[in-house]
Parts: C-alpha cells; structure tokens; sequence
C-alpha cells in the first residue's frame, strides 16, 4: 500500500502493521520467550477477542454481521478480467498512484537543474524501481540516440579508442547492487531545516541493480599507463558537460562500471542512457550520466564541478575538495516524518543503511532520543555498498517517543550525531551529511522531524 501525499503541515497515514492494543496486552508478557512467540500469540490473542480482521484497519470488526468484504462475493470473483495490457509496458496499480518521486517546494523550481526525490518511506527491500528512482539533472536530462553516442578514452594511454554503445554491450558484462546517494542529500538539516519527510529529508538515494562493463577493461584495451595514470576524468554529453575526477585506485579494483542498464532494461533517459558511469560508494555526482568519454591523466583535474561546488566549507572558512565517500549512515523510515501511528500496540521500526566503504555490519535503533539502543535484525541480502534494509520490533505504549537508528559498518565507522558533527564541520555544510536522524512520536500519533541538540 502507499502512503497519501498531502501538503506540508499535514499527515499521512503510516503501514498499518499493528496489532490491536487489547490484543499486545493479553501477550505482553510472553515477549521474553522470543520474537516469534510474541507475535504469533499476539495474533491469536486478537482473532480470540474478534480483532483479527481488523488489525490492518485499526478498529474492531462487527461481530453482527461480520465483516461484508468477505461475506459478499466483490466483482473480480465473479467475472472475467482485462488481457493483456495492450501498452506493452506494464504499469502499477491505480491505487499506487501516489507513489512517485517528487520535488520539493522549498527548492527553486528550474526544470533544467533540479531534484526530484525517491519516496523511501513506501518502498520495501534494498531495490529502488527505475520508475521511483531519484533524479538530479544540472542541464536537463535527454533521451540520445544510442546508435549515434560514442564513448572515448584518451590521456595517458598507448591507443585512444572510440566505443559504440553496440561494442560495449558485445564486451564481457558483470551485475552488481548499489547505492547511489546525492552528496547534497540531508544537506537541507544541516541550517536546522526540518523537512517532514523522508522523502524529502533522504530521498536523493536509491538502490539499483547496474549492468555494464568495468571501466579498467576498457582502459586495458586502450593500454593505459598505470604508472603514470593515477587519475581518471570523466565527461558527460549533456549540455553541463559534467566533468569529475576518479582515482585510478578506485578504478583498478574493478568497482567502476561502464553501466548501459539498470534493474533488468536499459538505463532510463533520466539516468543517464544510454551510459553512465557507476562509482560504489562515492556521490552520485560523480556517477556521470550520458557518459561519452574519459581521460587518463597524472594528477586531479580541478574542474568546474569540483572546485567551485561540491565541496565542504568547514568552520575556519576553509574548503574540503574531493570528499566524495559517502560515510556510513542510516534512516527510519516507518515510523517517519508525516505519518500517524493510528492507535498503541506492535509495530515494525524498519529502515535503511548504507556505507561508501563497505557492507552495513550493525544497525542499533532507539526509541528514546538515543538514551538506549537495540540492536536491528538485518534482511538479507547484506552487500557491499548497498542499502541494507534493517526491522526491529516495538510495541507503542501510547507516549511520546523519539526513533533514531545508528548504523556501523565493516571498518568500525559508527555514524555520528549532529552534535559530533557539527563540532568538526560546523553548520555551514552542504553535503555529507550522515548525522543520526531523530523522528518524533507524538501522543496523538503524529510523527514529526526533530534534531535533537
């Protein structure tokens, strides 16, 4: 089901996972023997006081009667249904409508060079779908000709070559799942604003499985110069000419991908077909889309896009340059901004973490504004720079409550707060941020973005 997107000073309704209060509280007890016993007895316990039909909706079911959903045999029982979808390409349901990416008002609204933000807060799993999936366009996005891009490497290498689209994809192909994260995302919390919602808090993130070629097979065909070589520039065909620097350490290990598709089917026009570069771990800046050439050199080459932006200016007024890790970081995303928890009992704290150097080693969760932690169950599959979905069970007792996950990942990095944060990088950031993320339950169910300072 989908959360209803309503306007800013509002609420939506949140998953109606819950159980029904007269029902936790006939097992509460019986939560020390377990997770599985807790809620298999909680749901028993439900169906025994005539409340097991109605835990999705939050209110009793009419024991006159009963329930009419079932008792009435509704229309697709009973008829044919539609064929084949005649389009040819499926679509979601109409009651999902309201489930999409969407820009954020409180951003200048230019068409050409503007977000749109991935709806985290309705999403299952670790995978974005292509259709949901974050956009961040600096000219605009377009939907080239395949047959007429070319891709090109040049700079320190024996033979500069020209790839068609074609050639690339007759080349030996690896897939693999990632994460994709805006440097900018969160960047709105450092100044103390707070969105209402996930999606417009961490949304500039996504999670796609990417097929292609890795970059230094195509850089071996060209004979490039290792040793000298330190530094790759890479260039994209849109009207910016987004151009940054990888490092060749990146690139030797075989992450870097020379991507042509995504989730299955090609690369969507708004990322980037028909290719674009993919860099595990780093902002997505640098994930250059309609990619058409790269350039081996010795040293970084300090282009528009990392010398006047991108960049992190730190409380002594100096700038940080070329910090494109993104570190590791996490976020609730049910219970979250804008949703309203419809009445006390059980339910599931589940969210996402992520880290740009690795794989997501444990999540902790509080529910009291980070006095104490619990540690998450994490869902397989756990991987390498890629969203890892994490749940851990809660039962409401109807008072305010303030959520926060912190993620750890495989170096023993753990992820700060805002306080840790701001004492080393001040207030004045944009990007990189990956403070722990505070969401408060209010008595009447409410759920509001808070930091806590």
């Amino acid at each position: 089901m989908t959360q209803e997107e309503v306007p800013f000073g509002r609420v939506q309704k949140a998953p109606e996972n819950f159980i029904a209060p007269e029902a936790v509280k006939t097992v509460f007890a019986q939560a020390k023997n377990g997770r599985r016993d807790f809620i298999r007895s909680a749901f028993a316990a439900a169906v025994a006081t005539g409340g097991g039909a109605a835990l999705a909706q939050g209110n009793p079911v009419p024991v006159e009667g009963g329930d009419p959903n079932i008792l009435n045999l509704p229309e697709h029982s009973k008829g044919l249904g539609q064929g084949v979808a005649t389009d040819g390409y499926g679509k979601p349901s109409k009651y999902e409508s309201n489930l999409q990416r969407r820009q954020s008002p409180g951003l200048t609204q230019t068409a050409q060079s503007s977000v749109s933000f991935a709806p985290l807060q309705s999403l299952f799993g670790i995978v974005t779908p292509s259709g949901l999936h974050f956009e961040r366009h600096h000219q605009g996005w377009w939907d080239i000709d395949p047959s007429k891009h070319r891709f090109m490497v040049n700079g320190l290498v024996k033979r500069p070559s020209v790839f068609t689209v074609s050639e690339l994809m007759r080349l030996p192909s690896v897939s693999r799942f990632h994460f994709i994260e805006c440097g900018a995302n969160t960047g709105m919390e450092w100044g103390n604003v707070a969105v209402p919602t996930a999606q417009y808090s961490h949304g500039m993130l996504s999670c796609s499985e990417f097929t292609g070629v890795p970059l230094i097979t195509l850089l071996e065909l060209a004979g490039v110069d290792l040793k000298n070589g330190k530094f790759v520039l890479a260039e994209g065909a849109d009207g910016s000419s987004m151009t940054r620097t990888i490092p060749m350490s990146l690139i030797t290990s075989g992450e870097v991908l020379v991507a042509y598709a995504q989730n299955g089917e090609m690369l969507r026009p708004e990322n980037g077909y028909p290719l674009r570069l993919v860099v595990p771990g780093v902002q997505g800046v640098s994930w250059v889309k309609y990619l058409r050439r790269v350039e081996v050199g010795d040293k970084p080459y300090a282009s528009k896009d990392e010398a006047v932006h991108y960049m992190d200016l730190l409380p002594d007024g100096q700038h940080r340059q070329y910090s494109s890790i993104q570190e590791c970081k996490s976020v609730v995303t049910t219970p979250s901004g804008g949703q309203v928890l419809l009445d006390s009992g059980f339910y599931n704290i589940t969210g996402l973490a992520w880290s740009g150097r690795g794989k997501v080693k444990r999540v902790d969760v509080s529910v009291d504004g980070g006095q104490n932690w619990r540690s998450a169950r994490l869902e397989t599959p756990v991987l390498s720079k890629c969203l890892t979905r994490f749940n851990l069970d809660w039962v409401w007792d109807g008072k305010p409550a303030i959520i926060q996950s912190r993620a750890t990942d495989e170096t023993g990095y753990v992820q700060p707060s805002y306080r840790q944060n701001r004492a080393v990088r001040g207030s004045r950031s944009i990007y990189h941020n990956n403070s722990i993320q505070s969401w408060l339950v209010q008595e009447n169910g409410e759920v509001k973005n808070v930091q806590l300072s």
